[in-house]
C-alpha cells in the first residue's frame, strides 16, 4: 500500500517544500499538496482556528482542514530553532498542537521536533523519526534525507541567482520554469520584503508581488539574497538577534540598501505580527538613513484588494515624483 502524506501550503512550506517532497518521494511515499490559498481554504481557516492567531496560521489551519480527509499522514513539523542558539517564531512551536485541537477527524500528524539550538545532531533524531513512520531501515532513510537535501541546496542557489521561488507562488511544483529577476543597480527594482509565507502567498496579500511586476517593477525579495552575506550585515546590531528569519530579513534589506540596489522597499506584514513589529522598524530606520522610500501593508483576513492597490500606486507615484522632482519633494518617503 502507497501512503500518502500531506503538507499543507502554509508558513514553513515556502522555506522548505521541495526537501520535505523529494525526502517522501525518496521513501516512495506519495506527496498531496494542497492548493494555492484561496477564499475557501481561507474561510476554513478562519472557522477552524482561535480568532486571537494571526493571518498565517488561520491560513496554515484551512490547509489542513482541506487535506485531512485525503491522504494517511500531515506532515507538521515543530520549529524550535533551525540555527546554533537562535529560535524560531513561537507560533511555529506550538502549530501541531495548535491545529490538533482546533480541527476534528485529522488523520495521524507526523511532527517532529527540529532543534538544532545546541546541535545540528538532533535534525538525524527528526529525520530517522519522520522516516520511521514508513521504513524501519535507518540507512535507507538518511540515503533518501541527503538525496533530498542535495536537491534543496541547489534549489537555494538558484534562488540566489535571482529566482522568484517557483514552487512558492503556487503555479509550478518543480524547477522546469525559471525567471529570473536578478537585482542590477540602477534599475527600477522594489524590494518586497517580509516573511516568505506573507510574500509568497498570492490570495492574502492581493498578488503584490504580480501586480508590481504588470507594472514594469523589477521585484527582489530576501531570498535572492544569499544567507551568510545577509548574516553579514545584520550583524551590524548592536545585539544579536536570535530571531533566524530576522537575521535573513533584516540583513538582506540592510545588504541591498547599502548597494545602493533598490529604488524602494514594501513591507508586507501579517497584523498582530510580533516579531514584523520589531524587523520593521530596524528596516524602517536603515532605509530613511539611505533616503530609500518605505512602506507598510498590513494584512489580514479583511483586508480589501481595492485599498492594497491604492497604497501601490500612491507608492510607485512617489517614487515617479522622487525621480522628477527630487528637489521638490522629500528624498525620504
Amino acid at each position: 500500500m502507497e501512503y500518502k502524506v500531506g503538507i499543507p501550503r502554509g508558513m514553513l512550506y515556502y522555506d522548505y517544500y521541495l526537501l520535505w517532497k523529494e525526502f517522501f518521494n525518496n521513501l516512495g511515499i506519495e506527496v498531496v499538496t494542497s492548493p494555492p490559498t484561496n477564499k475557501e481554504i481561507l474561510d476554513r481557516g478562519v472557522h477552524t482556528c482561535v480568532d486571537e492567531a494571526c493571518l498565517p496560521i488561520k491560513v496554515f489551519h484551512g490547509h489542513v482542514d482541506y487535506l485531512k480527509d485525503k491522504v494517511d499522514y500531515i506532515f507538521i513539523p515543530k520549529f524550535i530553532s533551525i540555527y546554533r542558539k537562535e529560535y524560531c517564531c513561537p507560533k511555529h512551536l506550538g502549530l501541531p498542537d495548535m491545529v490538533k485541537n482546533s480541527i476534528e477527524g485529522l488523520p495521524t500528524i507526523i511532527a517532529p521536533n527540529i532543534n538544532l539550538r545546541k546541535s545540528h545532531r538532533d535534525l538525524n533524531k527528526a529525520v530517522l523519526y519522520t522516516g520511521k513512520y514508513f521504513i524501519n531501515s535507518n540507512k535507507k532513510i538518511y540515503a533518501a534525507y541527503n538525496k533530498a537535501y542535495e536537491q534543496y541546496k541547489k534549489y537555494n542557489e538558484l534562488m540566489t541567482l535571482g529566482v522568484i521561488p517557483i514552487n512558492a507562488v503556487g503555479l509550478y511544483d518543480n524547477l522546469s520554469y525559471i525567471r529570473k529577476d536578478k537585482y542590477e543597480k540602477g534599475k527600477e527594482q522594489i524590494l518586497l520584503l517580509g516573511h516568505p509565507y506573507n510574500i509568497y502567498d498570492e490570495h492574502t496579500n492581493m498578488g503584490i508581488g504580480r501586480k508590481l511586476k504588470k507594472k514594469g517593477i523589477r521585484v527582489i525579495t530576501a531570498e535572492m539574497v544569499d544567507e551568510e552575506i545577509a548574516r553579514c550585515y545584520s550583524s551590524q546590531l548592536p545585539k544579536r538577534m536570535f530571531w533566524t528569519h530576522g537575521h535573513k530579513i533584516v540583513g538582506s534589506a540592510f545588504y541591498l540598501i547599502e548597494k545602493k540596489a533598490i529604488k524602494g522597499i514594501i513591507y508586507i506584514s501579517a497584523f498582530g505580527c510580533g516579531l514584523d513589529s520589531v524587523l520593521m522598524d530596524l528596516v524602517e530606520r536603515k532605509a530613511k538613513e539611505h533616503k530609500i522610500p518605505f512602506t507598510l501593508i498590513t494584512i489580514d483576513e479583511q483586508t480589501g484588494e481595492a485599498g492594497v492597490n491604492t497604497r501601490i500606486e500612491a507608492f510607485l507615484d512617489m517614487l515617479e515624483w522622487r525621480d522628477n522632482h527630487e528637489d521638490n519633494i522629500s528624498t525620504y518617503g
